[in-house]
């Protein structure tokens, strides 16, 4: 008879599912790159913020105008209209 003998763990899976082996110092490369990445996506989204908070405390409802003001407030009474009177035969 033949002896079973217990097979490796990586024996039992498909070459697609293993874990492809990396490059020592490779591991630390990919964290330092999702790192910065996460951290200039931080600055930027921080950034607009800033901007945004900015422009709405400069532009928060002191509106300017450069028409002259008016002499009197009193509104001006103007005299009634003729209305033209028509006459029907």
């Amino acid at each position: 008879l033949t002896s079973l003998s217990p097979c490796p763990e990586e024996d039992l899976t498909t070459p697609y599912l293993r874990k492809a082996p990396t490059p020592p110092g490779r591991e630390d490369a990919d964290t330092a790159v999702i790192a910065v990445v996460i951290t200039l996506v931080f600055l930027t989204f921080l950034t607009v913020l800033v901007v945004i908070g900015i422009y709405l405390y400069r532009n928060q409802g002191s509106y300017r105008t450069y028409e002259q003001p008016e002499a009197d407030a009193a509104p001006r009474e103007e005299p009634p209209a003729k209305e033209k009177e028509e006459y029907f035969i």
